[in-house]
């Protein structure tokens, strides 16, 4: 017997997957959440994006010249300026301005409103830190590994528990960034099919305090914010991109605040592990992930049962038996996010393979694998940006007007209640180029990053611009998939 609430979703559900199998194909934005008809052909986008592609493959090939020495990173050291003088006294204060908003999110979410936009904690976590603290982290370094919450709190407890960061047990080298990654994937699952709930993120963030703390003290504070806290590994992969290095040290090594050219960590930097690769691909993949599966087409792929399997197994069309087949849809998009990082392992590592095949070069995949590993970095950047800015122009400056009523009390604490509370809403088709020009300047950065790379590894010119070829077709698919995907009509079942 089916509950009532259960009852009420599955025709709500029932009712959104009728709709999405009767309505045309139109082109719409996605992530506008307008309608929008295209000036010119969606086909028409991708040939110019393709064709824009090859020309930057080709001005790379002229430019970037002939085979060159490995990079050598280069950087102007201002640690001893009286900048970062400055910012090393702020950053106690901000280190406790961090724990107390972590605090403020749960309690907000345990006893605030539970009306998710106006709880303080969904917007701040979901919108200002896990989609704009990506960006600040570009243009301002790897900040997060000084203001980092949970290490604040795991050294605010050593000095009550003295040994507890030291670790229990030395980290196991092969392990690599794979705990990172999983912890990643559950954090994408939770942000995509969990009930969107103040309660929920609250429990969240409290069950991963708990799980910082105890791998601390596992393994130590060293390893576990460098391999496994994937919040750390995630911003310190972003700010490769940046023009700012910015290194917290320890014991061993001094902290250091240094200036260099934007992407160049991206060539004078690889991953060491695997994992490290497939973190990175991951960070690409779920973001694709997260727009096709809002799709029309994404949705009738399941429903509609072109196999006609669904249909055989429960006796009914899928429409019909949709109470029962509603947790196995969840299930069936949860693997494939799981699977989608490993999907575009494959296909990076076929591109890669075809490169190895066309210059005859010794060099293992495994570790032409991992020297262009970091080249596929802007595009996951470039996807991010292009999904989620919409989303951050429409609720992000709430946060400013929640400051002063964090719990949804009516409260005005610092006379902000009413500022910034209506969404910024550009013209619709400014949203759609910009996403288009994001889309490609990724791109073109890594056309540019992973010919740079080549240059390093092989001995001829002619060799390097082989290698790029089966490169320049993934990256090809790669924008005509993300155009493709942004152009979609929109059609999402939210689990409530």
């Amino acid at each position: 017997m089916v509950a009532p609430g259960a009852t009420r979703r599955v025709y709500v559900y029932a009712g959104l997957i009728s709709t999405t199998l009767l309505m045309p194909a139109a082109a719409q934005a996605h992530g506008i959440g307008a309608l929008y008809n295209l000036p010119v052909p969606l086909w028409l986008y991708g040939w110019s994006a393709a064709a824009t592609l090859v020309l930057s493959f080709m001005m790379a090939g002229l430019v970037l010249g002939g085979p060159r020495e490995p990079a050598q990173a280069r950087f102007l050291d201002i640690s001893a300026g009286r900048f970062a003088w400055a910012l090393r006294q702020l950053v106690p204060a901000l280190r406790l301005l961090g724990v107390l908003v972590l605090l403020l999110c749960i309690a907000a979410g345990f006893v605030g409103s539970r009306d998710p936009a106006r709880n303080f904690g969904l917007t701040f976590f979901w919108v200002t830190f896990a989609l704009l603290f990506p960006y600040l982290t570009l243009l301002s370094g790897n900040f997060f590994a000084a203001l980092n919450p949970w290490r604040t709190l795991a050294d605010g407890l050593e000095r009550v528990w003295k040994g507890w960061t030291r670790g229990r047990m030395a980290y196991p080298a092969g392990l690599g960034h794979w705990p990172a990654l999983a912890m990643y994937l559950g954090f994408v699952w939770f942000e995509l099919f969990g009930n969107g709930h103040p309660v929920s993120l609250a429990v969240f963030l409290t069950g991963y305090s708990l799980l910082n703390l105890l791998g601390v003290w596992l393994v130590g504070a060293s390893a576990w914010f460098q391999y496994c806290e994937f919040f750390s590994v995630l911003f310190r992969l972003i700010a490769l991109l940046g023009p700012i290095d910015y290194q917290r040290g320890d014991a061993l090594t001094p902290r250091r605040l240094r200036l260099r050219w934007p992407c160049s960590g991206l060539i004078t930097e690889r991953p060491k592990h695997l994992s490290t690769l497939v973190f990175a691909l991951a960070m690409l993949a779920t973001t694709a992930f997260d727009g096709l599966k809002a799709t029309q087409w994404w949705v009738s792929v399941f429903w509609s049962d072109p196999t006609g399997l669904l249909t055989l197994w429960q006796g009914a069309s899928p429409f019909q038996a949709s109470a029962t087949l509603l947790p196995w849809y969840k299930l069936w998009e949860s693997l494939w996010l799981l699977m989608a990082p490993f999907v575009y392992l494959g296909a990076y590592l076929l591109a890669l393979s075809l490169a190895r095949w066309f210059t005859g070069t010794p060099r293992p995949i495994r570790e032409l694998a991992l020297d262009f590993g970091y080249s596929l970095l802007p595009i996951a950047l470039a996807y991010h940006i292009t999904h989620y800015t919409t989303l951050v122009l429409a609720h992000g400056l709430k946060i400013v007007s929640l400051i002063s009523d964090p719990f949804g009390r009516k409260w005005d604490l610092f006379g902000t209640a009413h500022w910034l509370r209506a969404p910024i809403l550009p013209d619709v088709s400014w949203i759609w180029h910009g996403q288009v020009m994001l889309i490609l300047l990724g791109h073109i950065l890594s056309v540019f990053i992973a010919h740079r790379v080549a240059l390093q590894l092989f001995p001829t010119r002619r060799d390097a611009m082989l290698s790029q070829v089966p490169m320049l077709i993934l990256m090809i698919g790669l924008t005509v998939s993300g155009l493709w995907i942004l152009a979609q009509p929109l059609t999402e079942l939210r689990w409530l």
